[in-house]
């Protein structure tokens, strides 16, 4: 029995199957990580690859990053977490507001409760309850937002969200026309990736946005994963304004973090101050060594290092795609589209290329064009070889 199967018979002991996290499960089951430096990782039986997964797109720089792990160690040293606030939170809302163009932020622990405290303050701003969102698109694990006959989501949850078709204006401009004076917000990701990283077509784009402000709903874009994409996220590429947007990933540092941004008037749902509506806590929310460390992420990820991350993605993708793969995405976000992406994931990580267990790739800047070489070849030899 190797380290990485002691581990799991430990693991199976005290957790269902062995795990916490879903979708990092593969069978028979995962390898364990040790440490991770730059661009690489180490598992428990010395096996190292290059991280094309930066757990799930959040390790904007890859692992252990020096000017990352300082600011964070120094803001733990001055205290890990306060019952007051602190004056990172303020950095890092007016940093998201320059780059976004979004009034006002506010934050939380991860995407998923991001999109949750936006649900709720989107239906507080408006009066209203329905959400309308698209099939295949992943909005974390909150039940509103799950598929409407996943296990443990009540009649009555599912039935305040209706979900439509990615791309299909047609569907969309008759349920607002028979539902739209009912629906808070219309909910979209602009690429989502457990829908393939599809994108959303401009026209979809703009018909949603035109169409939540005719009938007053808001138009809400998820950016947790595509907010790498761009300086201010993948929506300035569309030449649409949202409402307000959800975020995650990225602007922690590698730390738990999710956050809502928006119009003025739409957080003031969360005012103290006035007659908002909504109180929303959470004890570690705008942790001072989570905020520390993304905005030191985020002041080394500019618009131009962005630029430079996403070429490299589409240099990637263009030479997997002319090897005869296919390859969906955009920029620094990848996804290899095969038949069977178990086989897929065990091949390509005992050649040493870590991927999501869908085949999604996510860059990081440690990355250098020697590592997007090397990555291309054994991707390029492991599908093409069918993963024998």
């Amino acid at each position: 029995m190797n380290d990485a199967d002691a581990l799991f018979h430990r693991a199976i002991e005290v957790m269902p199957g062995g795990n916490t996290r879903s979708t990092l499960f593969v069978n028979p089951h995962p390898p364990y990580a040790v440490k991770g430096q730059g661009a690489s990782v180490v598992d428990a039986v010395g096996h190292r690859s290059i991280d094309c997964n930066n757990n799930y797109t959040a390790l904007i720089h890859g692992h252990a990053d020096p000017e990352i792990l300082s600011a964070a160690m120094d803001a733990a040293a001055r205290g890990t977490a306060f019952g007051l606030p602190t004056s990172y939170e303020i950095e890092m809302a007016e940093l998201l507001s320059t780059r976004t163009g979004l009034q006002r932020w506010r934050f939380c622990n991860s995407g998923t409760e991001a999109v949750m405290m936006l649900i709720r303050g989107a239906r507080a701003h408006t009066g209203r309850d329905l959400v309308v969102r698209f099939d295949g698109s992943y909005h974390g694990t909150y039940d509103g937002v799950v598929a409407s006959d996943a296990p443990g989501v009540p009649d009555s949850v599912a039935a305040a969200s209706i979900v439509l078709p990615q791309n299909d204006l047609d569907e969309l401009e008759a349920t607002m026309r028979q539902y739209g004076d009912r629906v808070a917000v219309i909910l979209l990701d602009l690429m989502p990736n457990r829908a393939g990283l599809q994108p959303v077509t401009r026209e979809f784009a703009m018909a949603a946005r035109t169409l939540s402000t005719a009938y007053g709903a808001l138009l809400a874009i998820d950016e947790v994963i595509t907010f790498r994409l761009g300086a201010g996220g993948l929506h300035q590429s569309y030449d649409i304004t949202p409402d307000v947007v959800s975020l995650g990933k990225i602007i922690g540092g590698g730390f738990p973090v999710g956050a809502i941004g928006g119009r003025a008037d739409v957080l003031d749902a969360f005012s103290p101050l006035g007659d908002g509506p909504v109180a929303w806590g959470g004890t570690f929310s705008a942790n001072p060594v989570t905020m520390a460390a993304g905005l030191a992420a985020l002041h080394r990820f500019p618009a131009s290092s962005v630029a430079t991350l996403n070429a490299k993605g589409n240099r990637l993708r263009d030479r997997l795609v002319d090897a005869g793969l296919t390859v969906n995405g955009s920029g620094s976000l990848l996804r290899l589209i095969v038949d069977d992406a178990t086989a897929m994931w065990w091949r390509l990580y005992e050649a040493g290329v870590l991927v999501g267990t869908n085949g999604l790739l996510a860059l990081s800047t440690a990355m250098s064009d020697e590592d997007i070489d090397l990555i291309a070849s054994r991707v390029i030899n492991t599908i093409r070889g069918r993963y024998a």
